[in-house]
């Protein structure tokens, strides 16, 4: 099993590098961080603020529009391309467990993920290193912020996953996973809407939003609640693919 597994995840990942959309998503990400980057600088020049450079960075429009335009279009291909090109019947009838194909694409773009927030990481460790001073954030906002992303990541790659295993049409898996990652966005905006809904109703509700847990570890706040919710969100993502994979594997 573990040899299937790496040779998959080796195919999975050249398959990232060969195209041309990878090049453009990671330049598109490194383009818009960058402008965010900046304006965050900008904003804290000369003036003393409350908010760390981490948190205007990940807090900003811009961030947030890269951030749910991303994982479509990382996505969308894994499994909807296969059975376009009808590679999937021909993967499944193998001697290779679903788990396993699920385990390595999803592994594979995990590590395609974490390289494209590679850029930003350096950024901050850059600037800091210029200016001399920890002063814009600390360790624990560091980590905090990027260990988030890697658990937010890691839950919208389990939604696009499924959505791709859904169809064989990738404009039709990036539009659902689209939607999935868009509708798991804004349930965190829910309280802003909300009226005269009960606070204990609004604390459920903020217990699923991405802006506010982000907000609370780039403040160096780790709190295994979230952590937990995306742990077991990303595995229960999974297992639905897992069950459509082996509902077409053995249909009629």
């Amino acid at each position: 099993m573990m040899q299937n597994f790496r040779t998959l995840l080796l195919k999975e990942l050249r398959s990232f590098f060969v195209s041309p959309l990878a090049y453009v998503v990671l330049a598109l990400v490194m383009v818009l961080n960058g402008v965010s980057f900046l304006f965050s600088v900008e904003r804290m020049e000369g003036k003393v603020s409350q908010m760390s450079l981490l948190h205007l960075t990940f807090d900003s429009l811009w961030f947030w529009m890269v951030f749910v335009l991303l994982f479509p279009l990382i996505t969308m291909r894994l499994f909807a391309e296969e059975r376009k090109l009808g590679t999937l019947e021909t993967l499944m009838t193998a001697p290779v467990q679903s788990w396993t194909v699920i385990l390595a694409k999803y592994t594979a773009t995990l590590i395609f993920y974490v390289i494209l927030w590679t850029p930003s990481a350096l950024n901050l460790l850059l600037f800091e290193s210029i200016s001399g001073s920890a002063a814009a954030f600390t360790a624990g906002s560091f980590w905090g912020t990027y260990t988030m992303l890697f658990m937010v990541g890691g839950f919208n790659i389990a939604l696009g996953i499924f959505a791709s295993a859904l169809t064989a049409n990738q404009l039709i898996a990036g539009v659902l996973a689209f939607a999935f990652v868009t509708l798991h966005f804004f349930i965190g905006f829910v309280q802003g809407f909300a009226g005269n809904m009960p606070a204990e109703v609004l604390d459920r509700v903020t217990y699923f939003s991405t802006v506010e847990h982000l907000r609370y570890f780039s403040n160096g706040l780790i709190d295994t609640r979230p952590l937990i919710y995306y742990v077991t969100g990303s595995a229960l993502f999974l297992t639905f693919t897992y069950y459509v994979l082996e509902y077409r594997r053995w249909r009629p």
